[in-house]
C-alpha cells in the first residue's frame, strides 16, 4: 500500500479538473492506498457545506482523509462550522509532515 497526499489548490467553481483530481483520489483510495486530500488557497472554496462540496463528503465517507488549511480557511472567511461532511481543518505542518514521510505528493 502506497500513501498519497493530493495538495489542491484550485477553485473548483473556476476549475473543472477539481472533478478529475478527486476521481484520481476515490481511484487510488479503491486500489488500497492510504490517501489524503489537502485543500489549500482557493482549493478550500470547495469545502464549504453545498451542492458542490458534495464530492469531498463522498471521498471521506470511502476512506479518503479531506482536510482543508485552516490558514486558507480563515482567510476565506469560512467557519470551519460550515465545512462539508469528512471535511476536517488542518494546519499545513500536516503536509510537511507527509513529505517528511515519504509520501507520494502531488500538487494541482
Amino acid at each position: 500500500m502506497a500513501k498519497y497526499t493530493l495538495i489542491a489548490s484550485r477553485d473548483p467553481f473556476e476549475s473543472r479538473e477539481a472533478a478529475h483530481y478527486a476521481d484520481l483520489a476515490s481511484d487510488l483510495r479503491k486500489a488500497g492506498n492510504d490517501v489524503t486530500v489537502f485543500l489549500v488557497q482557493n482549493g478550500v472554496l470547495g469545502a464549504r457545506k453545498s451542492n458542490a462540496s458534495a464530492p469531498l463528503s463522498k471521498l471521506a465517507r470511502e476512506g479518503v482523509t479531506v482536510l482543508a488549511d485552516a490558514f486558507s480557511l480563515r482567510e476565506r472567511s469560512i467557519p470551519t462550522n460550515r465545512l462539508a461532511d469528512g471535511v476536517k481543518p488542518s494546519e499545513i505542518d500536516v503536509v510537511v509532515d507527509h513529505l517528511a514521510e515519504g509520501r507520494k505528493v502531488i500538487w494541482h
